[in-house]
């Protein structure tokens, strides 16, 4: 782990970025207790806040911050329910709002996915936090001006690799080529050691994260996927998805012997118990693995698509989510004096660094990398460098559609079921079919 520092993420997004996973759970608030630091008093007596939340991995510590929001606002109870990774969240919310149980604060992902639920969201672009939010957290969000989410926090992935195995196997050069990559895996597999431990069990894995990279290492994504929907761009032929299917071909060579058996629980486990070196992961694992293995030291590679060391030696950064509010809510007044307190108040901003491991979106608000853990420290190095590369899967049309009609297709492709030509080719089918007519 590096050096204890204080970092102020306002200028560590600044400087680049562009705009998650487990079971289905359900959290129930506990009784309110515990010290308050912020809060608002007198709020809005005989009040219950319904959340529906995605991240599974900070389900425990918001019950708890929930309940310092009770304690310093008395007559207000927060329900939350907490649905994601293995679980089909979307599908859930929707039918929540189908059911008339619909919740007062939710969760979304940003651009398909602000215009498939815009309709039922709060204007929150006069809310006092919003000022204070770093410029790159903005856009997932914005759509004719009007900002309507508060972004959870920044994330990253890439290849997480462990450090001691890493150095048992000789590698003394941190691979940033898709070369020197097979080299490491080679060392590693001559010391007794998987390389890597491969998720393919979990969709997202696949058919957010990892096709990401093909639209993310265009010269321009954006142009690129504004090329697939007017039919000006093909993703067959085109030489950044060839070079991508070179790192699925190494991973699958050098990977688990069952990757589609492979869920993220056991993933994570595998990994941090050093049962491989390497796996595509992001920071949101750093509380799992320090629960499973405190003695873990571990690191963030790039996942290099090429030779070309300065082209590949990047991480993909974002907003990974965003709270929102039901603007037909009766409660939204309550909803967003709870979202404002989340991020203003001291207890809020403790909770956000120090329990949820958050790298915030907020100018305001420093982080402590020796609390947050080497992952993040890693990330807000990559960040400040100017080495990142964006999110789009959020950008796909049919939004966890797409994704999930892709993941299939690579789960066909990993089990030797299709070749790459049919993938790219049921790639292509799946956006010509979900695009805008």
């Amino acid at each position: 782990m590096k050096a204890k520092k204080i970092v102020s993420l306002g200028l560590v997004a600044a400087l680049a970025m562009t705009a998650a996973a487990g079971c289905a759970k359900k959290e129930e608030t506990p009784a309110p207790g515990g010290g308050t630091n912020g809060g608002t008093a007198g709020g809005a007596k005989n009040v219950t806040l319904k959340m529906f939340q995605f991240k599974v991995e900070i389900a425990e510590p918001l019950a708890k911050l929930a309940a310092e929001y009770e304690k310093a606002n008395p007559g207000v109870k927060i329900q939350i329910d907490t649905v994601g990774g293995g679980a089909d969240y979307g599908a859930a919310l929707m039918a929540k709002f189908n059911s008339g149980d619909k919740p007062d604060i939710f969760n979304n992902g940003g651009f398909s996915d602000l215009d498939k639920w815009i309709e039922h969201l709060e204007d929150l672009s006069g809310e006092p936090w919003v000022n204070d939010l770093v410029e790159v957290a903005k856009e997932p969000m914005t759509k004719d001006g009007k900002l309507y989410g508060q972004p959870l926090n920044l994330e990253g992935y890439g290849f997480l690799y462990n450090k001691d195995l890493f150095a048992q196997a000789g590698i003394t050069e941190l691979p940033k080529t898709l070369t020197q990559l097979e080299d490491a895996a080679k060392k590693l597999q001559a010391k007794g050691v998987t390389p890597f431990v491969n998720g393919y069990a979990e969709w997202w894995v696949l058919g957010n994260h990892f096709v990401n990279l093909p639209f993310a290492y265009q010269q321009d994504p954006n142009k690129f996927i504004a090329g697939l929907n007017d039919g000006s761009a093909k993703i067959a032929g085109n030489p950044v998805f060839e070079n991508w299917v070179k790192l699925f071909d190494l991973q699958l060579q050098y990977g688990n012997k069952n990757p589609l058996q492979t869920d993220y629980k056991t993933q994570v486990t595998d990994f941090a118990t050093g049962k491989a070196a390497m796996t595509q992961q992001g920071n949101w694992t750093q509380l799992q693995l320090t629960q499973t293995n405190p003695n873990l030291k571990v690191g963030f590679l790039p996942m290099p698509i090429s030779d070309d060391a300065a082209a590949s030696d990047k991480l993909p950064v974002g907003v990974p989510n965003n709270w929102v509010i039901n603007k037909n809510s009766a409660n939204k007044e309550e909803a967003k004096k709870f979202l404002n307190w989340l991020v203003t108040s001291d207890i809020g901003k403790k909770y956000m660094v120090n329990e949820f491991k958050f790298i915030p979106a907020f100018k305001s608000v420093t982080a402590d990398e020796s609390v947050l853990g080497p992952l993040a420290a890693d990330l807000m190095k990559y960040s400040k460098d100017n080495k990142t590369l964006s999110w789009n899967w959020f950008k796909f049309p049919g939004g966890e559609a797409s994704s999930k009609k892709f993941a299939s297709t690579m789960q066909a492709y990993a089990a030797k079921q299709k070749t790459k030509d049919q993938m790219f080719a049921e790639f292509q089918d799946t956006w010509d079919s979900l695009k805008k007519k």
